[in-house]
């Protein structure tokens, strides 16, 4: 049995593959390599270069072994980005999740693990959101990962109706997930802050913020840092249960309940670097909401996982992993 990760050569999948090996889960990828990288796909995994927007490229990969789940992360997956290029993010978010649906239909593959986001939230007026908070987009990709978790409800209402297969689904909606869990494997996004900032410290730049004048206690965003290695041990834990019939909740926030700044960020990677800096203020960037913070405790409660890595170890294991990759020429971004 195996599970296809889509997406799977790419930052966070990559993470979840090793994770899986590590729990004895077999993974097939499927990555068209648009921002994921072919060497962050362990040795030995199956690898099918493909889109998910493509019908004949979801079936090369579902049929490059006996799969019995999806852990779907492929698609568009920045939302500064996406109030620029709304249309490609919907294309590729939205088209290609009715696509790989179908292409579970074909298959008959009905466990499916959905790679949501905190973007679904907008800025929330709570301190602390959780799985009843209200849902407010505010940027083309927040609205796409909502609408991927309708597109997953819909289906599996559908297939109940039918009297076919259940098809058991779950969206784990990840905060702002850094951190390296395997020193060969590094975020790779021109768009994420910790990237932005190792890249421009180790090549002795001065990292941008961007926008101090957030209604936040210092003036810059505020947000829930998860470590890259407790987001995939959520996602075999999802995956686990699922697999074992067990019923749990559609949605899950993954995040550790603790609000850091922008600013906060740039003092512990001087800390931890050692290289002293000042960070260079542009204006604030759109679709970026002052603060988010959320409560993982109903997935701590069902799916038995829990966040356990702090902000130095993210870090320290960024900075470890980026140095790794200058060391070996291929630090680079995009």
């Amino acid at each position: 049995m195996s599970w296809l990760v889509t997406g799977g050569a790419g930052y966070i999948g990559s993470h979840i593959v090793r994770a899986f090996s590590a729990n004895g889960i077999e993974s097939i990828v499927l990555d068209d390599l648009s921002t994921g990288r072919k060497e962050f796909v362990p040795d030995g995994v199956a690898f099918v270069q493909g889109s998910i927007c493509s019908a004949r490229d979801l079936d090369r990969a579902f049929e490059a072994g006996h799969v019995d789940g999806v852990v779907h992360l492929a698609g568009f997956k920045y939302a500064g980005e996406s109030v620029k290029r709304p249309l490609e993010c919907f294309h590729s978010n939205v088209e290609g999740t009715r696509q790989l649906l179908e292409a579970c239909a074909r298959h008959n593959v009905m466990n499916f693990v959905f790679s949501s986001s905190a973007a679904v939230f907008g800025t929330p007026d709570v301190d602390l959101v959780d799985e009843q908070t209200p849902t407010a987009p505010e940027s083309p990709y927040g609205e796409s990962k909502l609408i991927g978790e309708w597109l997953c409800r819909d289906f599996a209402k559908s297939r109940e109706l039918a009297g076919g297969s259940t098809f058991k689904w779950t969206a784990l909606r990840y905060f702002n997930v850094v951190g390296s869990g395997a020193r060969e494997v590094y975020d790779v996004s021109p768009h994420n802050l910790f990237p932005l900032v190792m890249d421009a410290v180790s090549n002795g730049r001065n990292p941008k913020v961007f926008g101090n004048d957030y209604p936040t206690p210092d003036g810059t965003c505020v947000r829930d840092y998860i470590h890259v290695q407790d987001v995939a041990e959520a996602h075999v834990a999802a995956a686990k249960k699922l697999q074992s019939g067990t019923t749990i909740a559609n949605h899950y926030n993954l995040g550790r309940g603790e609000g850091v700044s922008v600013k906060q960020i740039m003092e512990m990677v001087a800390e931890v670097t050692g290289i002293p800096f000042t960070p260079v203020l542009e204006p604030r960037r759109a679709g970026d909401p002052a603060r988010i913070v959320t409560s993982s405790a109903k997935a701590n409660a069902d799916l038995g996982w829990v966040a356990i890595q702090d902000l130095e170890a993210m870090v320290d294991s960024a900075w470890s992993a980026w140095q790794l990759a200058a060391q070996t020429g291929d630090a680079r971004l995009g």
